[in-house]
């Protein structure tokens, strides 16, 4: 090749590859551009879609543009969750879910019309504790009386989760394996029409969101027999833990992650964390979650990831006890 060609060539590759970096490099500093879609796989009013509407209108002030909460629940998160693995991956539509979507659902389901690699972590938003609840006409006042009740008709006391492979069905089945009880489940859309088929009557129990429960407990209208977290809710003192309750080494606790689709460049995801976790973190806004039973994390993307590797091998030993799997 003569040498003025081989000059051209580098030339040219070196500006190209340059064009690239500096493209690169400029994602974040562009984001974002237009409208942010945060999509929530779960009916309005459960305990994901509360917490980032607190958040959505500061990001909207600090980006300067419009970010738009839209519910798509059913499937168990898979519309909602597809929705966003088929979106452009430039940060402008993200997923905003629990565990159930990128834990549970791989362990249980033999096939999904996602993939978990079709999503990128962008932060562990926070962790909440569960409350485990019966409706009135329950006559159990504590754990070990709902104990007692179950095991005396197995398979007669229900129980409601927002989806076969939800959060609160696992919870409620790692507490049947530890205690040795019968239950049968029964799946809802969301965790606010499980409370309200409690309400009426019509549903016995439920392992849910703290935030879910607390409003009908100075009511009466539910009983809180526990909570799933190692330590007391400071928004329910009276309420024991499920150890404090019997129930020898049960301690969950749910995740809610935010995820933008496959392929989000790292600046832009940065980018993300790093602003919706300084909201997070304003002492008035940590405030107002903790008031509904949230915990702050702000876990970057690579400390999330190491926490979904490590709950999804305590999980499949659960799912693997209680035989559970989803065609």
């Amino acid at each position: 090749m003569p040498a003025c060609r081989r000059t051209f060539t580098f030339t040219l590759l070196v500006s190209v590859t340059a064009l690239t970096f500096g493209a690169r490099g400029s994602y974040a500093a562009d984001f974002p551009s237009r409208t942010v879609r945060i999509v929530i796989p779960f009916s309005a009013g459960g305990a994901p879609d509360v917490l980032f509407r607190i958040v959505a209108p500061y990001l909207t002030e600090k980006w300067k543009q419009p970010v738009v909460v839209e519910n798509r629940p059913g499937a168990n998160t898979n519309l909602g969750t597809v929705a966003v693995t088929k979106a452009d991956a430039d940060g402008h539509t993200l997923l905003f879910t629990t565990d159930g979507t990128f834990i549970f659902n791989p362990l249980i389901y033999s096939s999904l019309p996602y993939s978990v690699s079709e999503l990128a972590p962008v932060s562990l938003v926070a962790t909440a504790s569960s409350m485990f609840a019966v409706g009135t006409h329950v006559p159990a006042k504590t754990v070990s009386e709902f104990v007692a009740l179950a095991k005396s008709k197995p398979g007669a006391i229900n129980y409601g989760s927002t989806g076969p492979a939800s959060v609160q069905r696992l919870q409620m089945e790692y507490f049947a394996v530890l205690t040795g009880v019968q239950l049968t489940h029964v799946p809802f859309k969301g965790a606010n029409e499980t409370t309200m088929a409690m309400l009426a009557n019509q549903m016995d129990a439920s392992i849910s969101g703290t935030s879910n429960i607390l409003p009908y407990l100075p009511t009466g209208q539910l009983r809180a027999l526990a909570v799933t977290t190692a330590e007391r809710s400071p928004q329910a003192p009276d309420v024991p833990t499920m150890q404090e309750a019997g129930v020898p080494g049960y301690e969950t606790y749910s995740l809610y992650g935010l995820f933008a689709p496959a392929g989000t460049p790292a600046d832009t995801i940065k980018k993300i964390h790093d602003d919706v976790t300084e909201i997070t973190m304003r002492p008035e806004i940590k405030a107002i979650l903790a008031a509904r039973s949230f915990e702050v994390q702000g876990k970057t993307a690579a400390e999330f990831q190491r926490m979904i590797n490590n709950d999804t091998t305590k999980w499949q030993k659960v799912i693997t006890s209680a035989k559970i799997k989803e065609d």
